[in-house]
């Protein structure tokens, strides 16, 4: 189930990238971040009392707190990063650069999370970082 999930991330994605560039005219990156921050916590706040999740934030690990909160906050960078670039730049070529965050990320997870960095995830970075350079040429 979980590939489901990913494939609709990556469309929402997708159509995030065009909507945000065509809402972008005229308006100042940092609102439109703004205004998308918004509207991503009442969705999020919605399905989790859809879920009845709310229950479960007594529960959270001093931890699991620090650590969801330093999410937020580079979360809300690469947001700031990605709008103001969309802004200036044309979305063919901001939005490739933007998914390098999947080299960076198998890097990360590799170093950090100790997950495992094969022949095979090494030439999908390759391949990944090559086709953003070709892409963005």
């Amino acid at each position: 189930m979980w590939i489901v999930f990913a494939l609709l991330s990556a469309i929402f994605a997708a159509l995030t990238s065009i909507l945000a560039k065509i809402g972008l005219e005229g308006v100042s990156s940092h609102l439109a971040v703004a205004i998308r921050t918004v509207v991503v916590v009442v969705m999020s706040w919605v399905m989790v009392l859809i879920t009845n999740s709310q229950s479960g934030i007594t529960q959270i690990s001093k931890k699991s707190w620090i650590f969801l909160i330093l999410s937020g906050l580079v979360t809300g960078a690469s947001w700031l990063c990605y709008y103001k670039a969309l802004q200036i730049g044309e979305a063919s070529k901001v939005v490739p650069i933007d998914k390098l965050s999947v080299v960076i990320t198998l890097i990360l997870a590799f170093v950090f999370l100790h997950e495992e960095f094969n022949i095979k995830s090494a030439i999908g970075c390759v391949l990944i970082a090559s086709g953003t350079v070709i892409m963005v040429l």
